[in-house]
């Protein structure tokens, strides 16, 4: 448990409120985590990061306010002896921030592209003024290859076609031809490159919002934006942020991040060396994760079909969602052995959900395989406390922003069945803090059900 020491550090960043807080091997489910007394909706949102120096680089939504990691790292005391991980990195937020704040880290992401933006941001000090060239230069080159007429026929798959007019298209490909042969080193391209892939949600002509492009005639943008424009205010304000001073003073401490599965973290550090492992993982709420980067990584070149991101990217991220289901070769998963083998009271629970959700499926529409989606996330989320479990420092802590879920209305306490695992591999408590409801905005859609739902702060003690 806490010492005074580690509670005052908490009330500085923690509102006072009520939070469950269980220990031993069977914990209640009557116990309930209650609702935070101030307002802490923004920290499971990406959207602070929107306007952050290096945060702001390249959006993406399945993130968390980097004013979350700030604040662990303040509540718990870290400094440049400490190590903070994060299993799923995403774009790097708990890196970006932990070498700011001269903390030691080890990022883990298993989507590649991801993976890349994180590595990319992290870079941080560049020789601003042999960067100022470079852009100029790509800008120029990339103006002239343009003039000379290009042939954008096909390149891509469909979907890019569908999301951009073709004189757009046509400089956004003058650019990336420019970035890809240009002589340069390799930090410095990549600075390019993710400044070119932010730019192509600025000037597409179809939906753009997150998480998924919309590129139909319903969804169609009225204002039209130039993509060098676009590129040179992108490369301009990423520059910025380089440029600041304070990045050239920043204490030596070490950074990782690493293109890995949080199902085998041990893989990439050290048994009983991390201080605080601080993550948001993938909710269990049906969204593809391998989609949410289609556009992006077609524009690339990287993928150029459905399938090819299912084999590279879909089928090697943690089960939520029913695109990564195939039933005929994943029935038993049903039998959720890992869960029954430390639980046999939470495997109890979801074998009934997972019954319901079966029979659900037998009789609503789109057949959704939601019986072993849940399965299989619990089933991975499993091997993720245990192998954080054997990388944490005895008293460490294991922080998990959670959102619950209701497939076909059944609720799914997500938070406190993940809590309750972790006291069950050998955790000694866990503790719940709601920090905002969900699901309000779909509350007058007569298609979704009505449960309602949160997101929490999970936090599992070693």
């Amino acid at each position: 448990m806490q010492s005074k020491n580690q509670v005052a550090k908490s009330d500085l960043c923690s509102p006072t409120s009520t939070v469950t807080v269980l220990g031993g091997s069977e914990a209640s489910r009557s116990n309930v985590a209650f609702q935070s007394s101030r307002d802490l909706s923004g920290y499971g949102s990406f959207r602070d990061c929107l306007r952050a120096p290096i945060h702001r680089w390249f959006t993406y939504p399945a993130g968390y306010s980097y004013k979350l990691v700030e604040c662990k790292i303040q509540e718990y005391g870290l400094n440049a002896s400490s190590w903070i991980a994060d299993p799923f990195a995403g774009t790097g937020t708990t890196s970006i921030v932990a070498r700011m704040q001269g903390v030691n880290s080890i990022g883990i992401e298993a989507h590649p592209f991801v993976y890349w933006i994180a590595k990319s941001k992290l870079q941080m000090k560049y020789d601003t003024g042999a960067l100022l060239l470079d852009m100029q230069e790509v800008v120029k080159d990339a103006r002239e290859l343009y003039e000379s007429g290009l042939d954008c026929s096909d390149i891509w798959p469909e979907l890019v076609y569908k999301c951009f007019r073709e004189d757009e298209l046509q400089k956004l490909l003058a650019l990336r031809t420019i970035i890809e042969n240009c002589e340069t080193v390799d930090d410095r391209r990549d600075f390019l490159k993710v400044a070119l892939t932010a730019t192509l949600r600025d000037v597409t002509s179809a939906g753009a919002g997150w998480p998924y492009i919309a590129p139909s005639k319903y969804a169609e943008r009225t204002v039209q934006r130039d993509a060098f424009e676009e590129f040179t205010k992108r490369c301009n304000l990423m520059l910025s942020d380089v440029s600041n001073p304070a990045l050239r003073s920043l204490p030596h401490t070490e950074h990782q991040v690493i293109h890995g599965d949080a199902r085998n973290m041990a893989e990439f550090a050290k048994p009983e060396s991390i201080d605080v492992l601080l993550t948001s993982p993938p909710y269990l709420n049906n969204y593809d994760y391998a989609d949410r980067t289609r556009l992006e990584t077609y524009f690339w070149g990287i993928y150029d079909s459905w399938a090819q991101i299912t084999s590279d990217v879909r089928d090697k991220l943690i089960i939520a969602a029913t695109t990564q289901i195939i039933r005929n070769s994943m029935d038993k998963l049903r039998a959720c052995s890992g869960i029954e083998a430390v639980s046999p009271r939470i495997h109890a629970e979801l074998t009934a959900i997972i019954e319901q959700l079966d029979e659900a499926r037998g009789v609503r529409a789109g057949k959704k395989s939601y019986d072993l989606m849940v399965a299989g996330y619990f089933e991975d989320m499993l091997k993720v406390v245990q192998q954080a479990h054997v990388i944490l420092k005895a008293g460490g802590s294991f922080v998990l922003v959670l959102g619950d879920s209701a497939p076909y209305g059944n609720h799914v306490r997500t938070d406190e069945i993940i809590g309750e695992l972790g006291v069950a591999v050998g955790y000694s408590s866990y503790s719940v803090e709601v920090i905002r409801s969900r699901g309000g905005k779909w509350a007058a859609n007569p298609q979704r059900h009505k449960v309602p739902r949160r997101e929490s702060i999970v936090t599992i003690l070693k």
